[in-house]
């Protein structure tokens, strides 16, 4: 295990600086997902939710939070992101919505807190989209499942969420 580079050594918090670090090519992917009632999932396959388009309403919502995910980590740092992707898949066996974001980036830190912020925030939206009809439902199995660049290279994790 990595010692906590957001600590300096009095142990007070601080922004790491990231200065020296070498500008590269960075990538990460995290997922997420939402548990709702059938017939929720239902109003959500069938595009007829009051408030609208819950799927493509989440997927802005999902961009918009990795832009600004520095605004609301207080320790991350502002980055200029390349790219940002968000995908849903609908699990109608498991009434259950999938959300995958990846976001891209050329400097010198990585996009991780980008990908997870924007999954959270992605689901968040399915759920106010919702719940007039279903305050029930539940976020879980939020987690990276990939990052790429910078000093420590690739890694990708072994086994589900």
């Amino acid at each position: 295990m990595g010692e906590l580079t957001h600590f300096d050594a009095k142990g007070d918090a601080h922004m790491v600086d990231v200065g020296a670090k070498a500008s590269t090519k960075r990538i990460a992917r995290a997922r997420g997902e939402i548990h709702m009632a059938p017939a929720t999932f239902a109003l959500v396959k069938a595009g007829s939710a009051r408030k609208g388009d819950v799927i493509g309403v989440a997927r802005i919502a999902a961009i918009m939070a990795a832009k600004r995910t520095s605004d609301l980590v207080p320790l991350c740092h502002p980055i200029a992101l390349t790219r940002v992707a968000v995908d849903f898949e609908l699990d109608e066996a498991a009434s259950r919505v999938i959300c995958v974001a990846q976001c891209e980036c050329n400097g010198q830190t990585g996009v991780e807190m980008e990908a997870l912020t924007s999954v959270q925030v992605g689901l968040l939206t399915v759920y106010d989209m919702l719940k007039a009809v279903d305050r029930g439902m539940v976020m879980t199995a939020i987690g990276l499942l990939e990052k790429d660049g910078g000093k420590s290279g690739h890694w990708l994790r072994e086994g589900g969420i």
